[in-house]
């Protein structure tokens, strides 16, 4: 009797322990991905205690057991949601940003496409959950830190493209963005306000971060008479 596995197609890895992992791993985060896509809207829609873990799997074609497996609660799972709203948000921003020319387009394009979202009073409903869970924190202050940096980057960026003048260092512009976006974001959802409001409202708290060109060269002028006129003043 012929052995039909001598002619059974080759394939490569097949039988190799690192390879059977790799596909474990590669199967895994896609059935991470899946569920956080499932439960993002939920959540948006209903809430933390308005949405259960059968809704999520319904959602996801997948079974609740998958849910506690890859992320152990349902707790969790809100905040890892959250956190990658909020970093999604700002790539996002960082894009409509880039075809801006000036300073004052390039803050309005930020604040315009952060307070169109509800990506910032999701991520402050995950805030406000690991106060009471303190084993969650860690993931949060990963994602802030993430956006402050990539938040730098893409600014400094922006200011050495176009030789704009930073009235800030980049990492402070960057948190000083966010600090505000966040606050503005949430007073404005408890009072009602429209996004076109919350948009205005930013724009009037963080004024003016970077002098372009043409402003930055008058500026320099400006300061340049000061000081030859000081020293004339007083030889």
């Amino acid at each position: 009797m012929a052995d039909s596995s001598a002619h059974a197609p080759f394939e490569p890895g097949a039988g190799d322990p690192k390879h059977a992992a790799r596909a474990t791993r590669s199967a895994g985060r896609k059935m991470r991905s899946l569920l956080l896509d499932a439960a993002s809207p939920l959540f948006r829609e209903r809430g933390l205690s308005g949405t259960a873990i059968t809704d999520i799997a319904a959602a996801a074609d997948a079974f609740p057991s998958q849910i506690t497996y890859y992320f152990r609660t349902k707790e969790a799972l809100f905040v890892e949601c959250a956190c990658r709203e909020l970093l999604y948000l700002a790539r996002a921003t960082e894009q409509a940003a880039l075809k801006t020319r000036t300073p004052r387009e390039y803050t309005h394009a930020l604040a315009e496409t952060v307070t169109a979202s509800d990506s910032v009073a999701f991520f402050a409903e995950a805030l406000t959950l690991t106060r009471r869970r303190q084993d969650l924190a860690p993931l949060v202050e990963r994602t802030i830190e993430r956006l402050h940096s990539e938040g730098a980057r893409a600014y400094a960026g922006q200011v050495e493209r176009h030789g704009w003048r930073s009235l800030r260092a980049p990492d402070e512009s960057s948190r000083r963005f966010w600090a505000v976006a966040i606050g503005v974001i949430l007073e404005g959802y408890a009072m009602g306000r429209s996004s076109d409001q919350l948009c205005a409202e930013m724009l009037r708290v963080l004024g003016e971060q970077a002098k372009s060109t043409g402003e930055a060269a008058r500026l320099r002028l400006i300061e340049q008479h000061d000081a030859s006129t000081t020293s004339d003043g007083e030889s």
